[in-house]
């Protein structure tokens, strides 16, 4: 149970099952992006204060280092107090999504302190939340719901989708990737962006173990090249015969995915170079779900 003064959410991470890149516009990439939340997450805890201070205690992942002025964590609780004129929050974050992966952790951690803090002082305006939610990161609209959902813009625009419970592997070199590094590196390679997303999109509904083959992601060559790992990882995870494997986000985790979640477990078993991670798709309702690859099954087991 949640005490009068304190709240606790989970952090969920996301995949970008495809991620193109479609130029730029007022000084940012456009983006085109398939994406879905697992559960794999951090934990955030918010506790109201009688004045204004915010803190912020991190633990994990080497998340200790960062300073608050950097954390987005911070500054998303910070924006929220200025917005809608509350008091200050003590935040505690145990990290457990790697940072420097692409999996979207600090977005996340930003979403749930919004979302948090909207609980804590009884802000219900989803439509100035999730304003909020737009200055504070990319992502961080899309994670305070979650789900399926095809990303347009700078991720601004969420256009929800069906949700599927789907199964990955997720291996995690041990070097992380630049979100800026790799868009520069993309810049300077002169790729093409690719148009995988709506061909994905078009057949997940009722065919997503072929909308699997879409899977890519545009700032693959540059990540592979800033970080040798990541190719690596890409190839390992191909050689598990998942129904489709991608990186996400700007790198360096990749991720497979699997009919089931036993064959999850099964391919995860066989990579030994690589830290794995088994996820499920989540929805942070925990509405229960069918997988599409499970014939004959009943409903999916609650979240």
């Amino acid at each position: 149970m949640e005490g009068m003064n304190t709240v606790r959410r989970n952090a969920y991470c996301k995949l970008n099952l495809t991620l193109d890149v479609l130029g730029r516009a007022a000084g940012y990439h456009m983006l085109d992006s398939l994406a879905v939340t697992v559960d794999l997450s951090d934990k955030v805890i918010l506790t109201k204060r009688r004045d204004d201070k915010i803190s912020i205690r991190m633990h994990g992942a080497g998340s200790e280092l960062l300073l608050p002025e950097r954390n987005n964590a911070f500054i998303a609780a910070r924006r929220f107090q200025e917005k809608f004129r509350t008091a200050g929050v003590d935040i505690t974050v145990w990290k457990n999504i790697p940072m420097a992966a692409g999996l979207g952790g600090s977005s996340a951690d930003s979403a749930a302190v919004i979302a948090g803090m909207g609980a804590l002082f009884s802000v219900k305006d989803r439509a100035a939340l999730k304003e909020l939610a737009n200055e504070c990161g990319s992502d961080t609209a899309y994670l305070l719901t979650g789900g399926l959902a095809r990303l347009r813009g700078r991720g601004e625009q969420i256009s929800p989708l069906p949700f599927r419970k789907l199964f990955f592997v997720i291996l995690l070199p041990a070097e992380g990737v630049s979100t800026a590094e790799a868009f520069a590196k993309f810049d300077e390679l002169g790729l093409p962006g690719g148009k995988r997303t709506e061909e994905a999109v078009s057949l997940f509904e009722n065919a997503p173990a072929w909308a699997a083959k879409c899977f890519g992601n545009d700032l693959y060559p540059a990540a592979k090249t800033l970080c040798p790992a990541v190719e690596e990882a890409y190839l390992t995870a191909k050689a598990l015969s998942p129904l489709g494997v991608s990186m996400t986000g700007s790198g360096s985790a990749v991720f497979a995915l699997f009919e089931t979640r036993e064959l999850a477990l099964w391919a995860a078993s066989k990579v030994t170079k690589f830290r794995t991670v088994v996820a499920e798709s989540v929805l942070p309702n925990f509405t229960k779900i069918r997988s599409p690859f499970a014939l004959g099954e009943g409903e999916g087991e609650e979240e």
